[in-house]
C-alpha cells in the first residue's frame, strides 16, 4: 500500500524532476490575503505573484499546501465526521506555471502522473472542460486517448475559475475518479452527480483572462497554470478505499483515539473518533503557525473546533482531557513533512489540555441546561434563542456546538431568536457605556464593533500584511472615501499595528495600495479596547470602504518598544527581589525612546538599591532566554503565578508572558524570573532588549515611587554622551577620567579651605572699622541721640557669620546698636543687636523689620537684643542700614 506520505513525496519529487522549484507549505495565516480567515486552497500562497504584485519564486512551482476550511464562506466544520470526504484541514498538491507553459503540458503532466507513475486505470478517469474550451477538449482527446464522451463539457462556475470580481480568470478542467458501480451517483453534469460514485481528485485551471470592471474579460499576455489535488482524496484512491477516514494516517490518529477512550469506532461512535482526529489535525497546524484559542477572530473559529472535538471526546466517555495525548500520534504521522507541527508540539499539547480543562468544567452544566431545556422535545422540535443565547454567553457554547450537540436527536435551534438575544446584549452594553461618561463622539465605535466586530491583530508574528478597510471615520463621523491631504482613521480587519493599550504606545508606520495611495499612521489607538484605529495622514491617492491596503509598522519602531515594554517585566521582578512583595505595579508608559515605571514604595531607593536592580535585569538580558506566551483564564494564570497589572481590565482570555531564566523567580516556585499577564508586543528573547539603564528615580505621590529607565541604543547613546561629559571635564581639570572623582575631591577640599580664609578675612575686615556704612566692608561708629551706633554692608559674608560678629560688636560697643547685612548673588540678609542696657528704649526686632522692609522684604524676627531677617533686593543693602539709622533718630529725638 502507498502511504500519504510516499504519495505526497512522490508528487513533489514528479514535478521537481519537470523543473519545479518546490516550495515549502506557507503558513495558514494568510496574512497576504485580508480577504480569507485561513489559507483554504493551495494557489493562496502565490495569489499576488498572478496578480503581478510579487515576483514568482521560479517560472514553475510546485507545493503541498496546509489548508483549513472552518470559517466564512469556504466552511466545512458542520459536515465533517459525517461524510467521507469533508475536513476542516486538508492538504493541497499543486503544481504552477508562472507564464511558463499552459494547457498542453498541464494536461500531459497530470495524465503522465496519474496513469503511468501513479498506475492509475485510464478506465477509472473522466476529465471535463467548459464548454466553450476547444482547445482543452481536442488536447484531452489527443493526450490521454479517452473517448468523447468522458471529455464532460460543464457549461456553470464550476469549470469557470476566478480570482475576484476582476483580475486574473479563466476555463477549469477537473479529473474524476470513478470508485465503481457498487457506489451511488453519476458522472459530472448528470443528474446523479451529487452521489458519491465518482470523486473529482484534481483540478487543472488555466488562468488565461483578465475580468475587467467592466464585465470584458482581456487576454493575458502570460496565460498562467494552477492546479489543486487533495491529497486526502488521491490517497484513498491509491489505497484502494472510497472513504478519506479509512487513509492510513486517519486510521492511525483514530486508533490512537480508540485506544486512549477504550471505545471502538463503530456505530454512533464512528462520527466522534473521526470528528477527534480531523479536528486534532486543524487545532495543532492552526497553533502551530501561531494561531491561539481567543474569543475573536481567528482564535475564535480554533476554539470552536477544539470545542467541538472536545465534545465528541465527552460522547466517547472520556474522563479526563485527551485532545493532547493524541498530539504524539499525529506528530509520528506528519511532523517529518511539517518540521513546524515538531517544534510546536509542546505547545499546543499545552494549549489543548488547558482548554480541555476548562472547557470541561462548564460542558457538563451546558449539557445539563440543553437537556432539561430539550427533555421533552422529539424529532422535528426547536430549541429555543434564548437558551441558545444563554449556553454561549454563560457555557462559552458556539451556536454550531449547540446544533452538534441537538443533530443526534434531530432538533433544530432558533437562529433568529439567538440573533434577537445577542442584539438585544450589543445595545445594552452600548446604554451601560453611554452612562459611564465617554465623549459621545466615540459612539461611531460601537456602530462599526457592532457591524464589523473586533479587529483582528496580526502583530504578534508581523510588522506587515494585508488588510480590507471596512470603515473610515472623518471627524467624528464615517466616510466612504478619502483622498489627499485628508487626515482620516482607518480601519482594517485586520492588522499588525498595536493599538495604545496597557501603557504601551500605538505602532505608527505607513498604509498603501499598489496604485498609488499612501498614507503616513502617526498612532494607533484601540477604542472599545478590541478596535486598532490607525490615525492616518493620506499625502497621495484615494481610499475607499472596501479596498485592499498593504499595511506597514515602523519595525524599527516597534522593536524598541517592545524592549522597554519587556523590560518593564524584568525591572518589575528586580524590585519585588530586592525591595519586598509589597512592590507592585502602579502604572506605567512604555515608548520608543524610554519606559517609565511606577511602583509602590514607601521611600527613596538607595543608590546601592538601585545598582542591585539594574545588575539583576541585565543579567536576564544576557542570559538571552525566549519569551513565553500562553493563554489562559485570568484565574488560571494568578494560581499559576502570574503578577496581573495595574489597571488592567481583563476578559476572559489572557496573555501570560514567561520571560527570564527557569527557576529565576526568588520564591522557589521554578517559575520563570517573571510571569505576568500582559497584551502588549515583547521581545523573542531577553537578549533582544540589549541593556538597561535606570536614568532616574522619583516620588509620584506619597508612596508611590517612579523609575526611568533605557533600553538597547537609547541606553548606549545615554553612556556614550556621559562618557563623553567625562572626558570633557577631566580635560577642563587637568586629569584622566580616571582621576576625575579624587581630583574633583581635592578642588572641594582646596575650595572649602579657601571659603573659609575668606569668611575669617572678611570676619576680621569687618571687625577691623575703617570705613562709613555702605561704603565697604566696615564702617565707623558713630553717636546718634546719644547712642552709639555701627552699620556695616558686607559683600559675600555667609549669613552664618552675622550672629557672631554681631556678638563681638555688642562687646566692642558695651553699649549701643550695631547692624549689618551680607549681599550674597543679588540677596541680603539683615540682623540688628542691642546691648542689654538699651532693649528697654530699642528692640532689634522693630529694628531688623524697618530694615528688611526697605530690603523688599516682610518681616523678621528674634529676640529684643538680636534679630534676624532678609530681602530680596541686596543693592539697596544701603538703604536698609539707613532705615536703622531713621529709627534710633526717631527714638533718640
Amino acid at each position: 500500500m502507498t502511504s500519504t506520505n510516499d504519495i505526497r513525496r512522490s508528487f513533489l519529487d514528479y514535478f521537481a524532476g519537470a523543473d519545479h522549484a518546490e516550495v515549502p507549505s506557507a503558513p495558514l495565516v494568510p496574512y497576504n490575503d485580508p480577504t480569507l480567515m485561513f489559507v483554504n486552497a493551495g494557489m493562496v500562497p502565490f495569489k499576488n505573484v498572478f496578480t503581478g504584485l510579487e515576483t514568482p519564486p521560479a517560472p514553475r512551482a510546485t507545493s503541498s499546501q496546509k489548508c483549513v476550511r472552518a470559517g466564512g464562506k469556504h466552511n466545512d466544520l458542520d459536515n465533517v465526521g459525517y461524510t467521507a470526504r469533508h475536513h476542516t484541514f486538508f492538504e493541497m498538491l499543486g503544481n504552477f506555471s508562472f507564464g511558463d507553459y499552459f494547457k498542453e503540458q498541464a494536461i500531459l503532466h497530470a495524465w503522465t502522473l496519474l496513469t503511468k507513475e501513479w498506475g492509475i486505470a485510464p478506465e477509472r478517469l473522466t476529465a471535463t472542460v467548459y464548454h466553450t474550451d476547444d482547445e482543452a477538449f481536442d488536447l484531452w482527446r489527443k493526450i490521454s486517448g479517452l473517448p468523447e464522451e468522458r471529455i464532460i463539457r460543464i457549461a456553470t462556475s464550476d469549470n469557470f475559475w476566478s480570482m475576484g470580481d476582476t483580475g486574473p480568470c479563466g476555463p477549469c478542467s477537473e479529473i474524476f475518479y470513478d470508485h465503481g458501480d457498487h457506489i451511488a451517483g453519476g458522472p459530472p453534469g448528470s443528474p446523479d452527480e451529487d452521489g458519491d460514485r465518482f470523486v473529482e481528485i484534481w483540478n487543472l485551471v488555466f488562468m488565461q483572462f483578465d475580468q475587467q470592471a467592466g464585465g470584458e474579460r482581456q487576454p493575458l499576455p502570460r496565460p498562467s497554470i494552477d492546479t489543486g489535488m487533495g491529497l486526502e482524496r488521491i490517497a484513498a484512491v491509491m489505497q484502494g478505499v472510497h472513504d478519506n477516514y479509512d487513509t492510513d494516517t486517519f486510521k492511525a490518529l483514530i486508533a490512537a483515539s480508540e485506544s486512549l477512550t477504550g471505545v471502538a469506532a463503530e456505530g454512533d461512535n464512528k462520527a466522534s473518533h473521526r470528528v477527534i482526529a480531523d479536528h486534532l489535525r486543524s487545532t495543532s497546524f492552526l497553533m502551530a503557525d501561531g494561531v491561539l484559542p481567543s474569543n475573536e477572530g481567528r482564535g475564535y473559529v480554533l476554539r470552536r473546533i477544539m470545542r467541538r472535538a472536545m465534545r465528541h471526546a465527552h460522547l466517547l466517555g472520556a474522563s479526563e482531557p485527551l485532545m493532547h495525548r493524541l498530539v504524539p500520534a499525529l506528530v509520528a504521522e506528519m511532523g517529518q513533512a511539517y518540521p513546524e507541527l515538531q517544534r510546536g508540539q509542546a505547545l499546543v499539547e499545552e494549549v489543548l489540555e488547558r482548554e480541555e480543562t476548562q472547557f470541561r468544567k462548564t460542558l457538563e452544566k451546558g449539557l445539563r441546561l440543553l437537556d432539561d431545556a430539550t427533555g421533552d422535545m422529539s424529532e422535528g422540535g426547536e430549541l429555543d434563542g434564548e437558551t441558545a443565547f444563554k449556553l454561549y454567553d454563560t457555557f462559552g457554547f458556539p451556536y454550531d456546538l449547540t446544533e452538534d450537540a441537538l443533530r443526534s436527536r434531530g432538533i433544530g435551534v432558533d437562529r433568529s431568536g439567538f440573533d434577537a438575544a445577542m442584539d438585544r446584549q450589543k445595545a445594552a452594553a452600548r446604554a451601560a457605556w453611554k452612562g459611564s461618561g465617554e465623549a459621545a463622539s466615540s459612539e461611531v465605535w460601537f456602530d462599526i464593533a457592532d457591524r464589523e466586530g473586533g479587529t483582528e491583530f496580526t502583530g504578534y508574528t508581523a510588522t506587515s500584511g494585508e488588510g480590507t478597510v471596512v470603515a473610515l471615520v472623518k471627524d467624528g463621523a464615517e466616510v466612504d472615501k478619502a483622498g489627499a491631504g485628508d487626515e482620516v482613521l482607518i480601519l482594517t480587519n485586520q492588522t499588525p499595528f498595536y493599538g495604545e493599550s496597557g501603557g504601551q504606545t500605538g505602532d505608527s508606520g505607513t498604509i498603501t495600495t499598489p496604485d498609488g495611495f499612501a498614507a503616513k499612521v502617526s498612532e494607533t489607538s484601540k477604542p472599545l479596547g478590541r478596535l486598532h484605529v490607525h490615525h492616518a495622514a493620506i499625502s497621495a491617492g484615494k481610499i475607499a470602504v472596501g479596498d485592499t491596503v498593504h499595511l506597514e509598522v515602523d519595525a524599527e519602531r516597534r522593536d524598541r518598544i517592545r524592549a522597554n515594554h519587556s523590560a518593564t517585566h524584568l525591572v518589575h521582578a528586580a524590585l519585588r527581589n530586592q525591595l519586598g512583595e509589597h512592590v507592585t505595579q502602579k502604572g506605567s508608559l512604555v515608548a520608543e525612546d524610554r519606559l517609565r515605571f511606577d511602583f509602590s514604595h514607601p521611600k527613596p531607593l538607595s543608590p546601592e538599591e538601585i545598582a542591585a536592580i539594574e545588575a539583576e535585569v541585565n543579567a536576564e538580558i544576557r542570559a538571552n532566554e525566549q519569551v513565553g506566551t500562553t493563554l489562559m483564564t485570568p484565574d488560571d494564570a494568578v494560581e499559576a503565578g502570574a503578577l496581573a497589572l495595574f489597571g488592567e481590565k481583563y476578559g476572559d482570555e489572557v496573555r501570560v508572558l514567561s520571560m527570564g531564566r527557569k527557576g529565576g523567580a526568588k520564591d522557589g516556585s521554578g517559575r520563570n524570573y517573571s510571569v505576568e499577564l500582559c497584551g502588549g508586543t515583547h521581545v523573542k528573547a531577553t537578549g533582544d532588549i540589549g541593556i538597561f539603564r535606570i536614568v532616574s528615580e522619583g516620588a509620584v505621590s506619597s508612596g508611590v515611587r517612579r523609575i526611568e529607565a533605557l533600553t538597547g541604543e537609547a541606553a548606549r547613546q545615554w553612556l556614550v554622551e556621559r562618557e563623553e561629559a567625562l572626558k570633557a571635564a577631566a580635560g577642563t581639570i587637568r586629569a584622566t577620567p580616571e582621576e576625575v572623582p579624587a581630583r574633583i575631591a581635592a578642588l572641594l577640599d582646596e575650595r572649602k579651605r579657601l571659603e573659609k580664609e575668606l569668611a575669617e578675612a572678611k570676619k576680621a575686615l569687618a571687625l577691623g572699622g575703617g570705613g562709613s556704612a555702605g561704603d565697604g566692608p566696615a564702617s565707623a561708629e558713630e553717636e546718634i541721640g546719644g547712642v552709639t551706633f555701627s552699620g556695616q554692608v558686607i559683600e559675600g559674608l555667609n549669613p552664618k557669620e552675622l550672629r557672631p560678629l554681631l556678638d563681638e560688636a555688642k562687646s566692642r560697643l558695651g553699649s549701643g546698636v550695631a547692624a549689618i547685612c551680607a549681599v550674597n548673588d543679588g540677596k541680603a540678609a539683615f540682623a540688628a543687636a542691642v546691648t542689654d542696657d538699651l532693649t528697654d528704649r530699642f528692640s532689634a526686632v522693630d529694628l531688623v523689620r524697618a530694615g528688611v522692609e526697605a530690603l523688599g522684604g516682610k518681616g523678621g524676627g528674634g529676640r529684643p537684643d538680636m534679630a534676624q531677617g532678609g530681602g530680596p533686593d541686596g543693592s539697596k543693602a544701603s538703604d536698609a542700614i539707613e532705615a536703622v539709622r531713621k529709627q534710633l533718630e526717631a527714638v533718640t529725638a
